[in-house]
């Protein structure tokens, strides 16, 4: 036997039946969510908007129920999870990398400038609320931690979650009171906020014009705006978090072996409950007593601490949903459930894209012209309504292809050949050719 170590170039896509049927149901379900958070929160415009024309859309019970359950259920619960799935995912193409002998850092690297590549052009040609490129990016930082011990990796965890969460938003409300006293802090606090809701002003006006070229121009200034800012470096931070996490669950098979890690996942279901409901609940009353005028977070000095607080809520949701999906997924029944979200899993790139062209047409002044428009419960409507055809279309497409296009697209650059595209066809027990 050959002591040579197996060629780089002998590295292949994962084929159908190498993929784990638990992560790709996560991965559709993750896509949902996310998808109902970038509609609810951008597609729709209401970020956009100015403070009294959002709330007056949410204004009625029905509404603000609505809205309710969103922030506490699904906004960031679902990023979250999406970027612990990417962590996970690199755990197990490390791990088959090293079966093989080989190295994952050249068809990682690739496969992760490719990304890049999609991402940018989502990003400017499309919307500037593209999380591809950000993927890609902090996706070569999991090379640096591929070999840290459990450890390290739970210690830039900590500073992700909780430190960078807690010492960030001290600095920013200390630091200016310190140097330049209160009320010069909270006049520079009224510019910056003024400023951010100009530019988020014209990006919605924008937006809202019949003409495409208009709407483009208006994604890219604010581009120039979005991409330097220190939220988007915090939010940057907070991604490597999740993918540190997805990393370690990834390298002791969290969730390639449930059954093993059944008591595991129980624990994480019950603390992860827990976590959620005080982290979201907090910013819940927080966000009422806003509302109702009662507080006013220039004033309230202790306010630093909320974005940690809301961290352990974030994460707490997302632990509870990764731990009742896999606890479910082992019943039979419930596999058969769940199972309908693992076509759109397994086209997650695909579907995520197709959701920004669909949501620019519904919303953009050149489609219907919706945005700024619509209440809550249509907006997720309108949302559930496009994710729930996605799903026998994603089922119909790969009943006769291995990948999406998008995926077919990002491992033939990937893997620098044009990859088979159509399933292989095996004959039936009647000898006529069967699609498998």
């Amino acid at each position: 036997m050959s002591d040579s170590v197996p060629s780089v170039s002998s590295a292949r896509p994962v084929d159908v039946s190498e993929r784990l049927p638990l992560l790709d149901v996560l991965r559709g379900f993750a896509l949902w969510g996310v998808f109902v958070s970038n509609s609810f929160a951008w597609f729709s415009g209401r970020v956009l908007m100015p403070r009294e024309q959002a709330q007056a859309l949410a204004a009625p019970p029905f509404e603000a129920a609505v809205t309710a359950i969103y922030h506490f259920f699904v906004n960031q619960k679902f990023v979250t999870l999406f970027a612990f799935l990417f962590g996970l995912g690199f755990s197990i193409q490390l791990t088959r990398a090293e079966s093989r002998g080989a190295s994952v850092v050249p068809v990682y690297s690739r496969r992760l400038l490719v990304l890049l590549g999609i991402g940018v052009v989502h990003l400017t040609a499309l919307w500037a609320g593209d999380v591809l490129s950000t993927y890609a990016l902090l996706g070569f930082a999991l090379l640096l931690f591929r070999n840290r011990s459990d450890r390290t990796l739970l210690v830039w965890v900590g500073l992700s979650v909780v430190v960078v969460p807690l010492l960030v938003p001290a600095l920013l409300h200390f630091g200016p009171i310190l140097l330049h006293g209160a009320q010069a802090a909270a006049d520079a606090a009224k510019a910056t906020e003024a400023m951010e809701a100009q530019t988020r002003g014209q990006l919605l006006l924008g937006l809202q014009s019949d003409s495409l070229w208009t709407t483009q121009a208006a994604n890219a200034h604010f581009l120039q705006y979005m991409l330097p800012t220190l939220k988007r470096l915090l939010w940057m931070i907070f991604i490597l978090g999740r993918f540190l996490l997805g990393l370690l669950a990834g390298r002791h098979l969290l969730l390639q072996d449930v059954e093993r890690h059944r008591a595991w996942h129980r624990k994480m279901l019950a603390w992860g409950l827990v976590l959620g409901v005080l982290g979201n609940g907090a910013g819940a009353v927080v966000q009422h007593l806003r509302l109702a005028g009662v507080l006013d977070p220039s004033k309230a000095h202790w306010m630093f601490t909320l974005s940690a607080i809301q961290e352990m809520g974030y994460l707490g949701l997302a632990a509870a949903y990764v731990a009742a999906f896999a606890l479910l997924f082992q019943q039979e029944r419930w596999r058969r459930w769940l199972g309908v979200l693992a076509p759109v899993g397994r086209m997650a790139l695909t579907n995520y894209l197709m959701q920004t062209v669909v949501s620019l047409w519904i919303y953009d002044g050149w489609g219907l012209g919706l945005i700024g428009k619509l209440p809550p419960s249509r907006c997720v409507a309108l949302t559930l309504l496009v994710f729930a055809l996605q799903i026998p279309l994603s089922q119909a497409w790969l009943s006769r292809f291995r990948f999406g296009p998008a995926e077919w697209l990002w491992r033939s650059l990937t893997y620098g050949q044009r990859q088979p595209m159509r399933l292989a066809l095996k004959p039936s027990p009647a000898g006529v050719p069967d699609a498998r």
